[in-house]
């Protein structure tokens, strides 16, 4: 945690107009893609994002130039020097993030080995890496761990295989596309996942010349060629911030313009939003958006799961459970995704909010958190007055959400940890300036 310290007085409503970047999940991906050309690739619509520093290092420190090009959220990567790195300057960047995980199989194909350090990542619940090893050893390669890291070589080169997700995990599903592309063979993976970033990861590897079919059923097929080239390529607007407008806008009884943001991407979302008594507004304009607003009145409660893509995101989750406690009437949210998502209620309820966590699957279907001692479901009973608390960020989008609530409490706020929002939204303080909240962000000593 860094000594920044967000001042927020709260009791006013959002109104005003922000524009969303390239999509988080999506970009530190597409950038460590780069790694498998053999010429420069450009990449535009880059959010400035913690994820990007810590890819931009790690492929600095393997030989990859990475520089702005002169267009504003533009960077080109060049691939043409690729080298090994020492474990030590690797290790600066351990406990950062998950995303150098990712650099496995491109680092194998380029170099024939790979160290990955120790990874960090948000306190969500569990996101084991066991799905990532075992798909990569059987694509062939050896992994030896130690205590600074991972350690991995692949003797006999890396070959095709067939894979079956236990769980439609993105990671996994990212850590296969990124491998297959360029190994002898072809690759069958079935039970991936979907979500639109996935899709537009598989549309950068097309571009730098891979072929991937996407198949019914969450399966895909990709044919290992032997060189794959530079991409141009702009990024899928970030439906997980967009949407985490839209909550702040309900919750705040605001009206926020959220440039950027695209309807495709955010279907199952927007109804739920509607469910529950927001209105929006599409543009599909050129540089369009979607307006999000309370249009006075009660929010309505509902029954919720989250699920992986198509279904409602685990993302979306928690900055519309701010929204739902200011609902009238008992709403339920089941989280299916991960297991401890929900911790973060816990300072909603010292806000004022009454929302009771259970360890049953409270949704109508069971899911793999059932009796199994988490407390993944909620029931929230609204409209709750929210008061204004000090308040210490747990993670990238139950910080955001604990931003929201203190928006929407009555009195001054003081938000601790507010790096970690940095990690995935870009520029928030200056987005919340345009929204006209009222928020400081200041240094405190240690």
């Amino acid at each position: 945690m860094d000594n920044d310290v967000l001042i927020v007085r709260g009791g006013l409503p959002l109104r005003g107009e922000i524009r969303i970047p390239g999509a988080k999940n999506l970009v530190p991906k597409a950038m460590v893609a780069a790694l498998l050309g053999e010429s420069p690739s450009r990449l535009r619509n880059i959010p400035a994002v913690r994820d990007v520093e810590i890819v931009t290092g790690l492929l600095e420190l393997h030989g990859v130039s990475v520089r702005p090009s002169g267009m504003p959220g533009e960077l080109v990567l060049d691939p043409s020097q690729v080298e090994r790195a020492s474990v030590d300057e690797i290790n600066v960047h351990a406990g950062s993030s998950r995303i150098p995980i990712l650099f496995c199989g491109p680092l194998l194909h380029r170099l024939g080995h790979a160290f990955i350090p120790d990874l960090g990542g948000c306190n969500i619940g569990g996101r084991p890496i066991d799905f990532h090893l075992e798909a990569l050893r059987q694509f062939g390669a050896v992994v030896d761990k130690d205590p600074e890291g991972l350690h991995l070589s692949a003797p006999d080169g890396l070959h095709g295989t067939k894979l079956e997700l236990p769980y439609p995990s993105v990671g996994a599903t990212e850590q296969i596309l990124l491998t297959a592309v360029r190994a002898n063979g072809v690759t069958e993976l079935r039970n991936a996942a979907i979500e639109p970033e996935i899709i537009d990861l598989i549309a950068v590897l097309q571009k730098m010349g891979a072929l991937i079919s996407v198949l019914t059923d969450r399966t895909l097929r990709i044919t290992g060629v032997e060189r794959l080239y530079g991409y141009d390529h702009t990024a899928l607007p970030d439906r997980l911030e967009a949407a985490s407008w839209g909550c702040a806008a309900l919750a705040t009884r605001g009206d926020v313009y959220v440039r950027g943001a695209r309807q495709a991407d955010m279907m199952t979302f927007l109804n739920v939003f509607r469910t529950v008594g927001g209105e929006f507004e599409i543009d599909d304009s050129p540089g369009g958006g979607i307006r999000f607003w309370h249009p006075g009145g009660d929010l309505k409660p509902i029954a919720l799961e989250t699920d992986v893509h198509p279904g409602f995101q685990t993302d979306w989750q928690q900055p519309l459970v701010v929204a739902l406690t200011q609902a009238s009437g008992l709403s339920i949210v089941h989280e299916t995704v991960y297991e401890n998502r929900l911790g973060f209620t816990d300072a909603l309820v010292s806000m004022g909010a009454h929302i009771q966590l259970y360890r049953d699957c409270l949704g109508g279907t069971p899911c793999r958190f059932g009796q199994r001692n988490f407390r993944h479901s909620a029931v929230i009973s609204g409209p709750a007055k929210l008061h204004a608390a000090d308040l210490v960020i747990p993670d990238l989008r139950g910080g955001f959400s604990h931003l929201i609530a203190a928006l929407a409490a009555e009195g001054t706020s003081r938000v601790y940890g507010v790096d970690l929002i940095d990690r995935g939204y870009s520029d928030f303080d200056t987005k919340l300036a345009a929204l006209g909240a009222q928020a400081e962000r200041v240094a405190e000593a240690a």
